[in-house]
């Protein structure tokens, strides 16, 4: 039987060309980021991988047969998150993923830049004047 590690390690190789990713756990799963930008989420148990995409790539995802990732939540709502399965040949070789790492790599940033543009700016603290 495969483990968790073995999975994070095998998406880790596919990812190889598209930078520093780094593969944290969360969720029971695992999430795999390139600095603060998640480019996707995994689950070893189904041996699957689903990528970032946003309002600019999710067509070229769906078109290529890819599946959004869907949850029931606590009060059996589904929700549907911006992530997307890749082709079934990029899960083969690193080579066939690359394309669709990229892609979902410039959504990842994209959203983690617009988290960040709508943070607000701390104001910086006034000095209590002396007398």
């Amino acid at each position: 039987m495969k483990t968790s590690t073995e999975f994070a390690d095998f998406a880790l190789d596919l990812f190889a060309g598209a930078g520093p990713v780094e593969a944290r756990s969360m969720f029971g799963g695992h999430a795999f980021f390139v600095g603060k930008a998640m480019l996707a989420i995994g689950d070893a148990d189904e041996w699957r991988l689903w990528l970032k995409v946003d309002d600019a790539t999710r067509a070229r995802f769906l078109d290529a047969g890819g599946a959004a990732f869907v949850y029931a939540s606590k009060g059996g709502r589904t929700t549907t998150m911006s992530f997307v399965t890749p082709p079934d040949a990029a899960m083969e070789e690193a080579e066939a993923m690359l394309p669709w790492a990229r892609l979902a790599l410039a959504a990842a940033e994209r959203a983690a830049a617009a988290r960040s543009a709508k943070r607000p700016r701390a104001t910086p603290r006034r000095r209590a004047r002396r007398r």
